[in-house]
């Protein structure tokens, strides 16, 4: 009798997944997760991803008893562990993702050390649309500019999406179980996350193409009606295909406005995937001496800048575990240009909290944002009054975040120090951390571009 194992990494579902798809052509097929201990002991391991992937597991474990089979569960190093139990059942095969980290690829070369010749296969379409090095230019390996990328890609085939196997038959295997949620979370995780799992986010994905994706052309960018799909947690660990997300898009302007940004997604993985030391060295070093100012990096953690828009985009974060792209944008610009801190600084702290904390997407738009990554205006900067009066004209957004300002006008609420000193006392609101036009100065001369 044939035996596939197909190793669950961030591909946690049932639903066109081609790692499990090639698995079931065997005859029986072990669903197997391993508590990766260099993940679970490391600093990536955080209380709201922790809470999101023990949602994730137990969904999928309940998606394959319907199937007939059953999630079975091993805590260690993921090669030795996939090895001892390709051994035990005579596995004559074993599927995992293939990912772009530096752990996914160590973890990939340690699977082919500990296992025989030919009984891996790494599926490359598996947590991307399109995988990376599918889409390259002439004379090099990736695309450094993200529109001519976007051009490529649209063209790029896309594979089917494949079916939900009829049913599995797992081998006699002792499963091993589940540690409870508190066993896996190591913290306090934020209070108002989502909930994780594969059946959570198909009935999302559901009820966005039925009816959000209509306004998203027009409102991704409104902060204040928060018009995004909220997805992104959900592909962060595999429980939705980027395949089938476009292959259910349709043509229309909204839809195309949200392929899109599946396609940025998919660019910011080619572009780790070919210069993996990006996650932690600048990708387009200015050769910028960052500045060292603990006090300015807490107050900018805890939304206690004095510039609401910042400080609305850092407790939603603390609140949430997600914050609006556009408030992303901004608070990651603030950061880097406006108080002149490293990158790398406001890139683990969303880390600690996102989650959506991908790797590949984090850093690559930490990098963005901060000059040192693919934008090809690597001096502008984001003023956080005017991005504020643009796409929260109301100050809803701020309002909802910053309790203290609830009270404030909108033709205030975005700019509150002209009330005064004593009136900020009242409202118990700091005053600006700095100011915006000086430090806008600071920073171009810092670049050399003043």
């Amino acid at each position: 009798m044939s035996t596939a194992i197909a190793l669950f990494t961030r591909n946690l579902r049932v639903h066109d997944n081609p790692v499990l798809h090639a698995a079931a052509r065997a005859e029986a097929v072990v669903p197997l997760f391993v508590l990766d201990r260099a993940v679970l002991d490391g600093p990536f391991h955080r209380p709201n991803r922790a809470r999101f992937l023990h949602d994730c597991l137990t969904d999928l474990r309940d998606r394959l008893r319907e199937l007939g089979g059953a999630l079975v569960v091993r805590d260690g190093d993921p090669a030795t562990e996939v090895a001892r139990l390709a051994e035990e059942v005579g596995a004559d095969a074993v599927h995992v993702a293939a990912d772009v980290s530096a752990h996914s690829y160590a973890r990939e070369e340690a699977l082919r050390a500990a296992l025989p010749d030919g009984l891996l296969h790494v599926h490359d379409d598996v947590v991307t649309a399109r995988a990376p090095g599918l889409v390259t230019p002439s004379g090099n390996d990736h695309f450094a500019v993200f529109t001519p990328y976007f051009r490529r890609w649209q063209e790029a085939p896309l594979r089917r999406v494949v079916p939900v196997p009829d049913a599995i038959r797992s081998p006699r295997v002792r499963r091993g179980g589940l540690p409870s949620r508190n066993e896996l979370i190591a913290g306090s995780p934020s209070p108002d996350l989502p909930a994780g799992g594969e059946t959570r986010a198909r009935e999302r994905m559901a009820e966005w193409y039925r009816d959000g994706v209509a306004d998203y052309a027009s409102g991704q960018d409104d902060l204040a009606a928060d018009a995004t799909s909220r997805l992104s947690p959900y592909l962060h660990f595999g429980c939705l295909s980027p395949v089938e997300l476009v292959r259910r898009a349709g043509t229309g302007d909204p839809e195309r406005a949200f392929v899109r940004q599946l396609a940025w997604r998919d660019f910011h993985h080619q572009v780790l995937a070919a210069r993996p030391g990006a996650h932690d060295r600048d990708y387009r070093t200015h050769h910028d001496r960052w500045r060292a100012d603990p006090d300015a990096l807490r107050a900018w953690q805890e939304g206690r800048t004095g510039v609401p828009i910042v400080d609305a985009g850092m407790r939603q974060l603390a609140a949430e575990g997600w914050m609006h792209n556009r408030a992303r944008l901004i608070t990651a610009s603030f950061l880097t240009k406006s108080l002149y801190l490293d990158w790398r600084l406001g890139a683990r702290h969303f880390e600690d909290l996102l989650v959506d904390g991908d790797v590949a997407n984090n850093r690559m738009n930490w990098q963005w944002v901060a000059g040192t990554g693919t934008d090809t205006r690597p001096n502008r900067v984001l003023n956080p009054v005017r991005q504020a009066q643009r796409y929260d004209p109301r100050g809803d957004y701020v309002r909802r975040y910053v309790p203290e300002l609830a009270e404030v006008p909108a033709a205030r609420v975005h700019d509150p120090h002209r009330l005064g000193e004593d009136e900020l006392d009242r409202l118990g609101y700091p005053p600006p951390l700095v100011d915006l036009a000086e430090a806008t100065e600071r920073f171009r001369r810092a670049r050399g571009k003043a």
